[in-house]
């Protein structure tokens, strides 16, 4: 099963394409990086564009799962306004590809991923790289957000499917 994480962001939005590794608790990253837009374009463009590169991501992914960052806090009202505009987009091109779609807070991936919800975004990368096997960290902060978004709902897939198994047992 192939996992897409997004970290929203209209200047920045970072993706990361994840699958469960061969080993238990081990993850495989196939792809991350980072989608732009100019911020000296006008909102309506750039949010065009950026669902226009979601949208040649998810054809050529085809995840099963689309996983975006839920917005919960932003000290900054600016930066939260364009957060959650790439957030809609976000979710707006996986609801229309047929994806399954899952949100998470940044404190549940970081508790997930790192064990600690208060974890450093450094923290944070050194985990995703780890749990997905990858010689150094993932190539920007907002692509490493995105595979720990991916990991995190995978950690809570294999937990769904360990409750459902039990389950069936009794």
């Amino acid at each position: 099963m192939f996992v897409l994480g997004i970290d929203p962001g209209l200047t920045r939005c970072g993706y990361g394409l994840v699958s469960r590794g061969q080993r238990s608790g081990t993850f495989a990253a196939h792809a991350a990086g980072t989608l732009e837009t100019s911020a000296d374009d006008p909102v309506e463009r750039r949010l065009s564009e950026l669902s226009g590169l979601l949208g040649e991501l998810l054809e050529e992914f085809d995840p099963k799962v689309v996983v975006v960052e839920r917005v919960f806090f932003q000290t900054n009202v600016r930066t939260a306004t364009s957060v959650a505009q790439a957030s809609g987009v976000a979710l707006s091109c996986a609801a229309a590809r047929g994806c399954e779609v899952a949100q998470y807070t940044s404190n549940e991936v970081k508790l997930a991923v790192a064990g600690y919800g208060a974890a450093t975004k450094r923290q944070v990368q050194e985990m995703v790289a780890r749990q997905c096997g990858l010689a150094t960290a993932p190539p920007s902060a907002d692509a490493a957000d995105a595979l720990a978004l991916a990991v995190c709902h995978l950690v809570g897939a294999s937990m769904r499917d360990a409750v459902r198994a039990a389950e069936a047992r009794r």
